[in-house]
């Protein structure tokens, strides 16, 4: 886990470990509420080529579309940015002797991975996501998700 300590105070969603560990899974407790990292290669979504909007596992915040998502070759799902800058919140890590910039859900705190600045254009940024926190929508699903909340 890395280092960084997320004001918990601001987020919306706000829920104890105890109601968490019920809410989730022992992996994506450990990714999401206590900053762990899943293994390359070996998680849901790094190859997942499906046409549709990654939420934060913790809440009903949309987080990365698919049409952002390119092979970083990582072993995670990667993305040029996100669907609303607002959603992602990014704190400095200097954890395993590194300097990285670490990236959470703004509305729950779910730890999501680290951002780079070695992605491809337009934003040449490369936000390496762990799969343990995100779920998935289709996009048909997800349309239908946006219409529902528009009226």
């Amino acid at each position: 886990p890395s280092n960084v300590v997320i004001d918990m105070s601001k987020t919306k969603v706000q829920r104890t470990d105890d109601e968490w560990r019920r809410l989730l899974n022992p992996r994506q407790f450990q990714v999401a509420r206590k900053q762990g990292t899943e293994p390359p290669f070996q998680n849901e979504y790094w190859d997942n080529h499906e046409d549709g909007v990654y939420f934060s596992l913790c809440s009903d915040t949309p987080l990365f579309d698919s049409r952002d998502k390119f092979e970083s070759g990582t072993g995670w799902p990667s993305f040029t940015r996100p669907i609303e800058p607002e959603f992602v919140g990014v704190t400095r890590d200097t954890s395993h002797g590194m300097t990285r910039d670490e990236v959470h859900c703004s509305v729950d705190g779910a730890h999501l991975g680290h951002v780079f600045p070695d992605g491809p254009a337009p934003t040449g940024l490369r936000f390496c996501i762990n799969s343990a926190s995100l779920r998935f929508m289709a996009r048909a699903e997800y349309n239908a998700w946006v219409s529902a909340r528009s009226r």
